[in-house]
């Protein structure tokens, strides 16, 4: 016996099938050519510029070395230019972007806050250090593989910051573990 599939059944599949390929269409990321690898770059991208302008500030108020607090001056003014360049460039592809740090950058502020004194430039400066090697690795790979040519450029054009960013964040930890102390100038003024 031949079972029929009633028809309230057929317009829900008919109605789920060309309700979906009607949403896709509808996404303007989409239709503007933004792969999911370019996306995630931005949301990581957003994230991680937030994190470095807070941090930044955290050590431009925090820090027991003059080097360090420059260096975390420089860190949330740059990356304040940085972010609103991305955002800028996020608004036209309709791609939406983070507000607020990873909830792994909230944790490393909250444990910052938390030290003093030299710990805290050691501790800021190591996190600094690694954080723009892996930002550099990932720059660099949206640079050359990304697929919308506006992400792209905009990863090609902060390059260059982040890699200046690393070399100042290495002479800076240099200075502090030779000892410069609170009043130290050398560096800084390099930094601005």
């Amino acid at each position: 016996m031949k079972r029929l599939v009633p028809i309230t059944t057929l317009f829900v599949l008919a109605f789920l099938i060309l309700g979906t390929s009607l949403f896709a269409q509808d996404d303007p990321a989409d239709s503007n050519n933004v792969s999911t690898a370019d996306k995630h770059f931005v949301t990581e991208a957003a994230e991680g510029g937030l994190a470095e302008v807070e941090l930044g500030q955290l050590a431009a108020n925090k820090a027991s070395s003059q080097n360090v607090k420059d260096f975390g001056q420089k860190m949330a003014d740059d990356h304040g230019k940085a972010n609103q360049e991305l955002k800028d460039c996020a608004q036209k592809l309709g791609i939406g972007i983070p507000d607020h740090m990873s909830a792994t950058e909230m944790a490393e502020k909250a444990k910052l806050s938390a030290y003093s004194g030299s710990h805290f430039d050691r501790s800021y400066m190591a996190h600094l250090l690694a954080d723009h090697r892996q930002d550099i690795a990932a720059f660099k790979r949206e640079a050359a593989d990304g697929q919308n040519p506006e992400i792209k450029a905009f990863a090609s054009k902060t390059l260059p910051t982040l890699e200046e960013h690393l070399r100042l964040a290495e002479q800076t930890e240099r200075d502090i573990r030779r000892g410069s102390g609170p009043s130290s100038t050398s560096g800084g003024a390099a930094m601005r």
